[in-house]
């Protein structure tokens, strides 16, 4: 991999000195490497990222062949800026649909809300973007870079020590680090290992995710739709496509996962409406449970917790990666205050200052987030006026609109 070191289990004995180890080469850990980049140069640091899935070899680049089943992110206009800081936005656009308006309404209900890009003076609101082309962009980045990789491998085993952490991994390697940063999702069982403990709260609910065609063209709208068996989310997609998010109660999505795909349509088309047209083609179907998760200990001394593995939000207001990437940008800037002031990589009262310029926007993301599932969950028999109402309102009182879309396009905290 040009740029880049791969490290081999026949290769490795010693154990190696990091200045940074990013356990997860995902998106958020991928995206935490190219931000490191200026600090690499300037400092000099020595930067490793474990990765459980194997990378092509010697720069090996497979033919891009967008899917109609590949999963999507909607990347709030925040995140797009950011990438911009980063060197990777324009190689990500080619394949981003914009998001030029957002309709949320709620079925049974006059009320709903409108945002435009146009009104908020901005090209797009947000932009809709395959996972696994945002990966390819990012690694492709990556490989400039003198980062080493150690892939596939996990760490087995991961143990604090002065000035740092030791991590023993599945190819035999043993590294130490100044700082350790988990971004691996939160299923690694690291956290556990070192005794990080996450509040967990079941939403007891459960997304069912696809790509559907459509009859008439998107025009670059996103739609989230309050039913009464759970909300329904489309995000546009190249061509006449959307990616679907329609939440269920738990247990309830496996009858429809069940379904036949014309059936499937057919009662999808029933609960959204006929705003996108017809319901044409259906993709594969994916389903995972919806909880609230944040980890009670997001840093330690010389380690800092990213991404899934440092909190899990409802899908409802397309947060979770756009979170996670101002994470990555707020560490990196603290990392690079606390090189010019001298101070150690894992210094706590640098991961301190960071965590609390974190909990801020975090707790505001899961409020809005969380209680737009509570307000849209309960039907008790005032409330759905109150909401229809409130959707209204919320289209005529301008200034309130569009300081609620800048929060949520990660342009003001």
């Amino acid at each position: 991999m040009h740029g880049t070191k791969q490290v081999k289990q026949h290769q490795q004995a010693a154990t190696l000195t990091h200045d940074v180890v990013i356990v997860g080469g995902g998106l958020v850990g991928a995206s935490l490497g190219c931000a490191l980049a200026p600090l690499i140069e300037r400092y000099g640091w020595r930067v490793a990222i474990v990765e459980a899935s194997a990378l092509p070899e010697n720069g090996e680049k497979s033919a891009w062949q967008p899917s109609f089943d590949a999963r999507a992110s909607a990347i709030a206009e925040g995140s797009a800026q950011r990438f911009r800081e980063l060197g990777v936005w324009e190689a990500m656009r080619s394949e981003a649909t914009p998001i030029k308006r957002i309709h949320i309404s709620e079925r049974g209900r006059l009320g709903a809300t409108r945002l435009s890009a146009r009104e908020l003076g901005v090209s797009a609101l947000g932009h809709v973007i395959p996972n696994a082309w945002m990966g390819r962009v990012l690694h492709h980045h990556l490989q400039q870079l003198p980062i080493e990789w150690h892939c596939p491998a996990t760490v087995a085993q991961l143990t604090p020590q002065a000035n740092g952490h030791r991590l023993v991994l599945s190819d035999g390697s043993e590294l130490t680090a100044a700082l350790t940063i988990l971004a691996d999702g939160g299923r690694s069982g690291l956290k556990e290992q070192l005794g990080i403990s996450s509040r967990h709260r079941s939403y007891e609910q459960t997304a069912v995710i696809a790509h559907v065609g459509i009859s008439q063209p998107h025009e670059g709208v996103a739609y989230e739709r309050f039913t009464a068996e759970g909300p329904i989310a489309l995000l546009p997609l190249p061509g006449q496509a959307m990616e679907l998010v329609w939440t269920h109660a738990s247990g309830t999505e496996q009858a429809r996962l069940a379904l036949s795909d014309s059936a499937f349509l057919r009662q999808l088309q029933s609960a959204f409406g006929d705003r996108v047209g017809r319901f044409t083609r259906l993709g594969q179907r994916f389903s995972y449970p919806l909880s609230l998760i944040t980890a009670e200990e997001p840093v330690r001394p010389g380690l800092a917790v990213l991404g899934n593995a440092a909190h899990a939000l409802h899908p409802v207001a397309g947060q979770g990666f756009n979170l996670a990437l101002r994470s990555v940008m707020d560490l990196v800037e603290a990392l690079a205050q606390g090189a010019q002031n001298q101070r150690a990589l894992g210094d706590m009262d640098m991961l301190l200052a960071f965590e609390r310029r974190r909990a801020q926007d975090r707790a505001n993301v899961i409020r809005f987030s969380d209680g737009l599932v509570r307000l849209f969950g309960y039907s008790l028999p005032l409330l759905p006026h109150a909401r229809a109402a409130g959707l209204v309102g919320l289209n005529l009182v301008g200034p309130l609109r569009r300081s609620l879309a800048r929060r949520a396009m990660g342009l003001e905290r």
